[in-house]
């Protein structure tokens, strides 16, 4: 057996690398789920094409994810619930219905939307093994955002999601 202790280090140094985020990632908890995701190269995508997105938005006097059922005012106990449902909320709704005329702009949505695919798979995972609970709160809060949203027509409700993703974002990096 004078291979095993070599084997042995070579395997545990494996396991270890595998835990480790990849470049540029960070770990986000949502209560007990962990999420890795690079917030830097999503916000750098984003403010790429903020200032287009904006100019595209006709309804400034409405907010999708702010006040007065602000993201920043959820519990602890219920952002993974929040967190699970936006996921799903801009890889469904969102992104899939933010076309322009612009390529640019188009490959940076569809950018960003593969960083919110990879955390929606994450934490949908998260919520099938029943670690992400959804509470009341959570669930009206999120009711709310849809109720938003839906009171626009499509692109319009997307192109202000989109617009807003800064304060999800802002929202995520918050976690405790």
């Amino acid at each position: 057996m004078k291979g095993s202790p070599l084997f042995l280090c070579l395997f545990s140094t494996m396991c270890w690398v595998n835990l480790m985020p990849t470049a540029g990632n960070r770990i986000f908890h949502f209560g007990p789920c962990r999420v890795s995701m690079s917030v830097a190269e999503i916000r750098s995508g984003f403010t790429a094409i903020k200032a287009n997105i904006i100019t595209r938005d006709p309804i400034r006097t409405l907010s999708i994810l702010s006040y007065p059922h602000s993201l920043h005012k959820v519990k602890s106990s219920d952002r993974c619930c929040i967190a699970h449902h936006l996921s799903n909320f801009y890889v469904e709704k969102v992104f899939r219905h933010c076309k322009t005329e612009d390529s640019y702009v188009n490959r940076k949505i569809s950018s960003i939307a593969n960083s919110f695919l990879s955390v929606k798979r994450t934490l949908a995972h998260c919520h099938e093994q029943n670690k992400c609970m959804c509470g009341q709160e959570s669930t009206e809060k999120f009711k709310q955002i849809l109720a938003n949203y839906e009171a626009l027509d499509v692109t319009s409700a997307a192109i202000k999601s989109l617009g807003e993703l800064d304060i999800l974002l802002d929202w995520m990096e918050k976690s405790p």
